[in-house]
């Protein structure tokens, strides 16, 4: 089976990498690129662990095909932080205490920032339906929407 080659952008970089026609763009992430922050929790889009930005969408990328990602710009849970600096929803998950086995946490963090960027000050609610795609079997979520409840509250604050 001949390989594809696929040019995209990834966290800010220009990116070329060989995918076979069926291969996950998570699998491509994690196997050719070496991008290992998104996980593979259930291989059908049903539990967010995977979630990346692909041209400023939440997508699931144990869904999407590497061959798809050509031309696209992909944002990962590697690319959150700004050379170094955490973002603000990554540093509150920490300072709430925001994860457990922290499994499902890139995905969360990559949800939660897209939210952020459309709506700087999301309720509850809000916060509760956006992440909604993104399970977690350990935390019980109240200390992940406190965090990203602090995190809005800071990016909103003024410089």
């Amino acid at each position: 089976m001949a390989k594809l080659h696929v040019t995209t952008t990834i966290n800010g970089d220009e990116v070329e990498f060989l995918a076979r026609p069926d291969q996950t763009l998570l699998s491509a992430l994690r196997d050719e690129l070496n991008l290992t922050g998104s996980k593979e929790g259930c291989g059908s889009g049903d539990c967010g662990a995977c979630s990346i930005e692909v041209n400023g969408r939440v997508t699931c990328s144990c869904l999407m095909l590497a061959a798809e990602a050509g031309g696209k710009t992909i944002t990962t849970i590697e690319g959150v932080a700004d050379h170094g600096e955490l973002h603000p929803v990554q540093r509150h998950f920490l300072q709430e205490a925001a994860l457990q086995c922290g499994f499902c946490t890139p995905g969360i963090i990559v949800a939660a920032k897209n939210l952020l960027e459309r709506n700087p000050d999301p309720t509850e609610e809000e916060i509760r339906f956006w992440l909604a795609g993104n399970l977690c079997r350990c935390t019980g979520y109240d200390k992940i929407i406190r965090a990203v409840q602090a995190a809005a509250e800071e990016m909103r604050a003024p410089a």
